[in-house]
């Protein structure tokens, strides 16, 4: 039996359990950019068992980050449909491991992901203001 702990998953795991909804779904976005990146580094080094793992994970996290969309906002049918956008677009990069595709939705991450970023910034700021 082993007792030793990983620090590096320790650190995370303490992160993710100590996070609020806000930093959660940046850690989400965080992680859909990664492995969009990753996937597209692999299908440029044609490595296609790494290419398909890496959009499945990416698929993975786009149904979640749907699947847990608060649906009393308007908002959420606008994020609902993108999402389901990308996920369409990141089947058929996985289909055909093409490199374009990979980067239309990689942009979209990174325009998602950055735009979150300043809102919980922005939300921390406030709060700090009314406390």
């Amino acid at each position: 039996m082993n007792l030793a702990v990983n620090p590096y998953l320790q650190y995370k795991q303490n992160a993710v359990q100590g996070a609020g909804r806000g930093e959660l779904t940046l850690m989400l976005y965080d992680g859909l950019v990664k492995f969009i990146r990753l996937a597209l580094l692999a299908v440029e080094k044609k490595d296609i068992k790494e290419a398909h793992g890496s959009l499945v994970r990416a698929q993975g996290i786009v149904a979640y980050l749907n699947e847990t969309l608060d649906h009393r906002y308007e908002i959420s049918q606008n994020l609902s449909a993108l999402y389901d956008y990308m996920n369409r677009r990141l089947v058929a990069a996985n289909v055909r491991k093409d490199p374009r595709i990979i980067e239309e939705v990689l942009g979209l991450a990174v325009d998602m992901r950055d735009t979150w970023q300043q809102a919980v910034k922005l939300a921390g700021d406030a709060a700090v203001r009314w406390d």
